[in-house]
């Protein structure tokens, strides 16, 4: 009996849980059109609609199946289409500089683009109700306004590891003597030079998203919401969450805030099935398969023709089998099997693939880390060289510099991950770390949202560290007062003492001079 009443209260526990925050209407905004961030993102919104929640979604990806309580708001047409239209000289001259420009500059662009959209403008004229707001962080925070407009919590989320910029809006400790800044290709354990490196160029980086992304962002806000938009320097620190695709197995581990949440892989879905023409090809390599991909925006056949006939080379003396994503290419072994698409997870899940080529994009690490497969990682830009580094620290992936790639460089990558049996046990063992958590990153993502939603914004869950200047978080104040403090006593001390010898000598010397 004792049994059946634990099973009653927990049954009543959660339809409370869940009719506190059942039929929510949630608004779900993005400006920048790049398919492997909105990856991330998709699967939460899905999981929310498919929970009862009414999810309106201003993006570029429109459902191309009606999916129920999922309305989007599409914006496809207002920039151009960036999936599969970068060459590899492209994002090879994406430089800090050029890169913090796109994410600020260009950014901002593509947010006024955006705003000016008749079907954004429809939804700011029809000022409908909204229980709570998603947003993403990356460079202006082009819609955090709409909390403020619709009067409604906002949650944040970023499709990589935590932004060097996001931390300060939740009071999330971001000590650069072992964090490691976004840009940077160091892991935890960093010398003295480059904990220097970390530490100005994690400050540099505050100051320049605030001067280039959050004030150009507060005029373009109150242009097209109004003037009573607060700055975002206010509006940011009111959020209600922060979900960072990271997780501590895979990068590293540090002190977070209950509202900042690792959901790393919470766009991988399991249980899909192969097409039947690749699961045959899979299963008929004697010598297993190597999976190539360098992701959703380059086109890997823009390479210099040494670079491909490197690979094409290098394919061509293997007994395995090669799934290469890319468009045709001219002069491939007979072992090569190419296409514009293939459904990566599922093919890097199925037990005959023995090693996967990755530019290090995050997205695709974690499948390749979930899937337990060794890597070849070749960096091409922005954080992907720290996420192959981080796997190389794990002893799961050897990497090879874009410009290093040549044909002897890429077989002996190759042939290590292929032939050294570590790599594959320790890439068993970070898939066993990864996948190993009290609930899958989705159950916990939707848990927490709805949680916001049940609290209308959840502010008890909000640090007090957000609201202290910086000297004050780094107990400057304090600490310039105790050094005063202990200089004036130390000053007394002196100055007593010396008083107290000075009398004493005078003494002695009178003294001398009488006798």
């Amino acid at each position: 009996m004792r049994c059946w009443h634990v099973l009653l209260a927990a049954a009543v526990m959660a339809s409370f849980s869940v009719s506190n925050s059942e039929g929510a209407r949630i608004l779900a905004l993005f400006s920048l059109n790049g398919r492997s961030h909105f990856v991330m993102f998709e699967a939460l919104l899905k999981g929310l609609a498919s929970r009862g929640h009414q999810v309106d979604v201003v993006g570029f990806f429109p459902q191309k199946k009606p999916v129920p309580n999922y309305t989007d708001i599409s914006v496809e047409d207002a920039l151009p289409v960036l999936l599969n239209n970068f060459t590899v000289q492209v994002v090879r001259n994406f430089g800090y500089i050029n890169l913090l420009d796109f994410i600020w500059q260009t950014n901002l662009e593509m947010c006024e683009k955006v705003l000016q959209h008749p079907n954004v403008q429809t939804l700011i004229k029809n000022r409908e109700k909204y229980d709570l707001i998603i947003t993403e962080v990356f460079g202006p925070d082009c819609f955090i306004g709409f909390s403020h407009y619709f009067k409604a919590p906002f949650i944040s989320m970023t499709s990589s590891v935590a932004l060097p910029w996001a931390n300060d809006r939740l009071g999330n400790p971001d000590n650069p003597s072992y964090i490691p800044d976004y840009f940077l290709p160091y892991t935890q354990h960093m010398n003295f030079g480059q904990r220097i490196v970390n530490l100005v160029l994690t400050e540099l980086l505050k100051v320049g998203h605030y001067i280039f992304a959050e004030l150009p962002m507060d005029k373009v806000s109150r242009k097209y919401l109004g003037e009573d938009i607060p700055p975002l320097s206010e509006l940011k620190k009111k959020t209600s969450l922060y979900f960072v695709n990271s997780h501590f197995s895979l990068n590293i581990p540090r002190p977070t805030v209950p509202a900042f949440i690792e959901i790393g892989g919470i766009h991988i879905e399991s249980g899909g099935k192969l097409p039947k023409d690749l699961e045959t090809y899979i299963n008929e390599a004697k010598h297993g398969v190597i999976y190539f991909c360098l992701g959703s925006l380059v086109r890997p056949e823009t390479m210099p023709k040494e670079k491909l006939q490197a690979f094409i080379d290098v394919f061509s003396e293997l007994p395995q089998r090669v799934l290469w994503k890319t468009n045709d290419i001219p002069g491939l072994p007979s072992n090569v099997k190419t296409s514009k698409w293939f459904p990566q997870f599922e093919i890097l899940s199925h037990p005959n693939v023995r090693a996967f080529i990755t530019h290090g994009g995050l997205m695709g690490t974690q499948e390749g880390v979930q899937a337990g497969v060794p890597m070849v990682g070749i960096p091409l830009f922005a954080d992907q060289e720290l996420n192959i580094r981080n796997c190389m620290s794990k002893g799961v992936s050897v990497m090879v510099l874009y410009d290093d790639v040549t044909k002897e460089t890429l077989s002996n990558a190759l042939k290590t991950v292929l032939n050294d049996p570590s790599y594959q046990k320790n890439a068993k063992h970070l898939s066993q770390l990864f996948r190993d958590r009290p609930q899958p990153p989705l159950e916990t993502a939707i848990f927490w949202t709805e949680y916001v939603i049940r609290h209308g914004g959840a502010p008890h869950i909000r640090s007090a560290a957000v609201d202290l200047p910086w000297y004050q978080y780094l107990l400057l104040d304090v600490i310039a007062v105790i050094v005063l403090a202990f200089a004036a006593v130390m000053g007394i001390v002196y100055f007593v003492l010396k008083t107290i010898f000075g009398f004493l000598c005078r003494s002695k010397h009178k003294k001398v001079k009488k006798n």
